[in-house]
């Protein structure tokens, strides 16, 4: 049953600013702490670098309009730290030729991408665009193999800060190949970034490296997830009835839509599901096989506005994700911010460190149909557990997860980095 459902990890740690040990027995490892705003921070790297600004290149592998948790994180991060320093974000792109344009303020070099190998593109141009940029700082997005590579043959001698965003998880041969170039940019490093504490302690990669980690949690802007269409969210709920439950996600096999439908046959209500992928007919044919296409509906993507109509529509928000390809689930913030409690499941990654169960929702073990039916079921039958969860969603998500809070952590973040110790110099 839900209420049995125990996280593989047990953090002890304040708000910010604090230690956080799991039952690893890792040593503790930091929260970068909060300021007053984020020119404040920009004010203090100013001051220990005299009057220039703080120059950042950063390198992940796409950026919007490609679609992808990273590529969204990206832009949110990029689009908050250009007021504050000299910013520019190198990229592949999708095909054969370059293109450089300016997103939001943000200067991005869309690199040519001749081909891709094991879904990973290649732009063998990569190397020279790192090694002649004079960016105080390159901040690499992991996994990028390619990003990997290029900066440590362009011999920059910039510092470099890594964020890591997850472990290798299905193309474990060529993740074991890659190992050893990956262990040895980390080495280098000045700093390295995971999302939760639960992926720090719970990643064989990261593990290593506890001395040199910080959390600092995705954000986003929350001001967009106010409702603002009621004659939509009306729609809705006249068009699919009461007791509505939300998933998001693209339909691939680690967000669990599988189990989510087998849930259904327990639930009484209706489950939205927004997203598309090539899991859409196995999970079409599924609902018919279990009887509950009537109440399951697969509404594939939709635009910002009716995503936000949707959340704002559903009485509580399911993410039944089963591998640590989920390694922080964003979904779930957008959720918090709408008001809306959470359902999610105890993977040893940062799904449980968002919504937090008997707070902003209840989580439950993966891959546990009849677990996530009752929990669903408990939130449906109890509105004031509902409002009271929804409440808590909304207050953590604006303490934890605002885009201005990433950024300024991230800034901080920056300013220890260039006190620091440059890579060459021995550390005492």
């Amino acid at each position: 049953m839900w209420r049995q459902a125990k996280l593989r990890n047990d953090f002890s740690c304040s708000a910010l600013g604090l230690e956080v040990r799991c039952q690893t027995g890792f040593t503790p490892m930091k929260f970068m702490t909060t300021s007053i705003s984020n020119e404040d921070d920009a004010v203090a790297i100013r001051s220990s670098m005299g009057s220039q600004r703080l120059k950042v290149l950063h390198v992940g592998k796409f950026y919007p309009p490609h679609m992808g948790g990273i590529e969204t994180h990206l832009q949110v991060l990029a689009r908050g730290l250009r007021e504050s320093l000299d910013l520019s974000v190198i990229v592949a792109s999708d095909g054969r030729h370059a293109l450089r344009e300016v997103i939001d303020g943000v200067p991005v070099l869309r690199l040519a991408t001749p081909l891709t190998m094991a879904s990973a593109p290649i732009c063998p141009a990569m190397i020279a665009q790192i090694r002649d940029s004079d960016a105080d700082i390159v901040h690499i997005h992991l996994p990028n193999p390619m990003a990997v590579l290029s900066y440590l043959a362009s011999g920059h001698k910039g510092r470099l800060v890594c964020s890591y965003h997850s472990d290798t998880i299905r193309q474990k041969l060529l993740g074991a190949l890659f190992d050893p170039i990956l262990h040895f940019a980390l080495r280098r490093s000045s700093a390295i970034v995971a999302a939760s504490p639960n992926y720090l302690c719970s990643s064989p990669v990261l593990s290593r490296y506890q001395d040199k980690s910080h959390v600092i949690p995705y954000g986003i802007p929350l001001e967009d997830f106010e409702p603002r269409d009621s004659a939509g969210i009306a729609r809705i709920r006249k068009q699919y009835g009461d007791r509505l439950i939300l998933s998001v996600g693209r339909l691939v096999y680690y967000k669990g839509f599988e189990y989510l439908i087998r849930a259904m046959t327990n639930v009484q209500g209706s489950l939205l599901i927004v997203g598309d992928g090539p899991l859409r007919p196995n999970l079409t044919a599924l609902a018919a096989e279990l009887g509950v296409a009537d109440r399951v509906h697969l509404l594939g993507g939709v635009d910002d506005g009716q995503r936000l109509a949707y959340y704002h529509a559903a009485d509580l928000f399911a993410l039944a994700s089963v591998a640590r390809s989920e390694a922080f689930g964003i979904v779930q913030i957008e959720a918090m911010a709408a008001g809306k409690p959470v359902i999610n499941t105890a993977l040893d990654s940062g799904v449980p460190f968002v919504s937090q169960h008997g707070v902003t929702g209840l989580t439950v073990p993966p891959q546990d149909h009849q677990a996530l039916g009752a929990a669903i079921t408990a939130l449906l039958d109890d509105a004031a557990l509902r409002a009271r969860y929804g409440k808590a969603a909304l207050l953590r998500a604006k303490r934890e997860f605002s885009w201005q809070m990433m950024v300024s952590r991230t800034i901080q973040l920056y300013s220890a980095v260039m006190n620091g110790p440059a890579r060459n110099e021995r550390r005492p």
